[in-house]
């Protein structure tokens, strides 16, 4: 069958009532349905076309469009028997997947004629997806596949069978475990109850359930044809899942590039489900994201990026390409990622690891020139994108205030790594108040403050999210060269470990990082307590020659922050000397006290 022979346009203009502000509306009549599509951004722009989930309507694309439409052509539609497209008569055997690729073979003839479209899916429209992306006839029309919440019915009938045939206690619990997730697809296989169910109390409070257990923010979705969208959607179960899991095809190898993001969060998916996807698509990048199952209304800034990254790689435009080479691109590739101190050391090595990985970085010092570096060259080194900000984190209002300027111009932080902090040598009794005061507001009050103005909105978006906090091997170890050095650093690690209790329901991980003897400037502008300048200066100037044979890099620090945060480790001590002291800690408490009574005193 030719283009012309599947399908036809009509309409046109800027559609009153399509749903999505600005976007352009129209009609694209196939197999005896009218699909109704809507259009942003620049038709002569590359194509990316999104096809929504169950039971939702092309509405639920409607943050991730209009992030992608400054950069591309987007396209979404209405699936048939949704929003505002027409249902087939009768429905049963309407909703086949065949039915459905006729679907996406005419809009993408009518939208993009003459070039392949980038296609995204989430949900059934992942589920469709995966079948467009697989079969012969759409070859050489689609650029390529991003698919998320969806598997390929294929896939997944073989998956089954691997497990059932090749039986192990590990592939068994993982199969119970996909099939208590899977409850509701028996429950759509029944006759007329979904659709009452539907109808009634469920389509009724389905906002209220969206809102509680996603976290969904109030928008244009759901949309009003929401009950009728869901009583034909139950077709998409009953004309595909049964045959395709009983008789699942040989040959559904992906013929593009394919870009998986997996929620963890998801609850109707287990991640184990895509353990062998590798062998049916070959082109494969995995992206894990920190989420539910509802991402384009939970997190489209997030889908943008990995979107936009993905479709201008697969462009070939090397102006515009974002190249994540890390060993955790998967995990943290656009990203948002705020780090204190970022100016040197460990907070600069920390914003180049994540950078490496592609995440967007902020880079927060009170050296504003030292900042903008890090920015910049996170940019060169893989981030796609890069802040810099100026701000003492000591100051409660100005990190309130940059809170939310990094909420409306960025975003809500993705990964929070609290590492501003400064150094004070010196016997308690020559510490002064003052000198107690300048420790503590940066290294705790600096900590506490980022804790509470960032984790606060993080906990509010409701899908999780991570905090590291740099703490020391000196939290491990009395010193009475370091009293208040130590004090701040024993209360970071403490304050680390209440709010991991706190915020662990909330899928927020909190981590404390302790490093040693480390290559970094704090050492060698340390303050020391009671001594005059010159006598300062000397003890820096001489530390400073010392700490450099330690040759223990902050990379290797960062390096830690990124481990840690992908395993959610509570306490990470990442020298040997600080894992010696912590191991101390816990069994020889004792020899640590007599150890410090021995110290050379400043």
């Amino acid at each position: 069958m030719s283009r012309g022979q599947r399908g036809g346009a009509t309409g046109g203009g800027a559609g009153a009532g399509a749903g999505i502000a600005g976007a352009r509306e129209r009609r694209v009549r196939t197999g005896g349905i009218e699909l109704c599509v809507a259009e942003l951004g620049d038709p002569e722009q590359p194509t990316v076309l999104l096809v929504h989930g169950y039971p939702d309507s092309k509405e639920v694309w409607s943050e991730v469009a209009r992030g992608l439409a400054d950069r591309f052509h987007v396209v979404l539609y209405d699936v048939r028997g949704c929003g505002r497209s027409t249902a087939p008569r009768p429905l049963r055997g309407g909703f086949t997947l065949e039915k459905l690729t006729d679907d996406f073979l005419a809009v993408a003839d009518a939208v993009s004629p003459d070039r392949p479209v980038h296609l995204v899916g989430h949900d059934w429209g992942s589920v469709q997806g995966w079948e467009f992306a697989t079969v012969r006839r759409t070859e050489g029309r689609i650029a390529s596949f991003t698919s998320m919440s969806g598997p390929s019915l294929d896939h997944f009938g073989h998956w089954i069978k691997k497990r059932m045939t090749r039986p192990t206690p590990r592939r068994a619990a993982q199969l119970l475990q996909q099939s208590a997730k899977s409850w509701y697809v028996g429950v759509l296989h029944t006759p007329v109850l979904p659709e009452l169910a539907w109808r009634g109390p469920l389509g009724k409070h389905w906002p209220r359930v969206l809102e509680r257990w996603e976290k969904m923010p109030a928008g244009d979705y759901p949309t009003a044809s929401l009950r009728r969208d869901a009583a034909h959607g139950a077709w998409l179960y009953r004309d595909n899942v049964l045959p395709r899991l009983r008789r699942p095809r040989g040959d559904a190898y992906a013929h593009c590039p394919v870009q998986l993001i997996t929620p963890t969060g998801d609850a109707f998916l287990s991640e184990r489900l895509y353990d062998d996807l590798e062998e049916w698509a070959p082109q494969l990048v995995r992206r894990t994201l920190a989420a539910k199952h509802w991402v384009p209304r939970t997190r489209p800034d997030q889908l943008v990026s990995w979107i936009g990254a993905f479709v201008t790689a697969k462009e070939g435009d090397p102006a515009r390409r974002v190249v994540a080479s890390g060993p955790h691109a998967d995990r943290f590739g656009g990203q948002l990622v705020l780090v204190t101190g970022a100016a040197s050391g460990i907070g600069r090595a920390t914003a180049f690891a994540f950078a490496e990985a592609g995440a967007r970085i902020i880079a927060v010092d009170r050296d504003a020139e030292g900042a903008a570096r890090t920015a910049d060259m996170s940019r060169l080194i893989g981030a796609p994108q890069a802040w810099s900000e100026v701000v003492d984190v000591a100051d409660g209002t100005a990190m309130e205030k940059l809170a939310d300027r990094v909420d409306a111009e960025y975003g809500t932080v993705d990964v929070l790594v609290n590492n501003a902090g400064i150094g004070l040598a010196g016997p308690f009794l020559r510490t002064t108040t003052e000198d107690w005061k300048k420790v503590l507001d940066v290294n705790l009050w600096g900590v506490i403050h980022g804790c509470r103005v960032f984790g606060r909105r993080m906990a509010d978006r409701g899908q999780g999210g991570h905090i590291v906090n740099t703490a020391s091997a000196a939290a491990f170890l009395p010193s009475k060269m370091l009293p208040a050095y130590s004090t701040s650093k024993a209360a970071v690690l403490m304050l680390s470990e209440c709010l991991r209790a706190e915020l662990a329901g909330q899928g927020i991980g909190v981590t404390a990082i302790c490093p040693g003897l480390v290559d970094t400037a704090i050492a060698n502008t340390a303050g020391s307590t009671g001594a005059p300048a010159d006598e300062e200066k000397r003890r820096q100037e001489e530390t400073g020659r010392k700490d450099p044979r330690r040759n223990y890099p902050p990379e290797k620090v960062a390096d830690a922050i990124l481990r840690a945060v992908v395993r959610n480790q509570a306490v990470v001590p990442v020298t040997p000397e600080a894992r010696g002291a912590r191991l101390l800690s816990r069994f020889a408490p004792r020899l640590l006290r007599t150890f410090a009574r021995f110290e050379r005193r400043v």
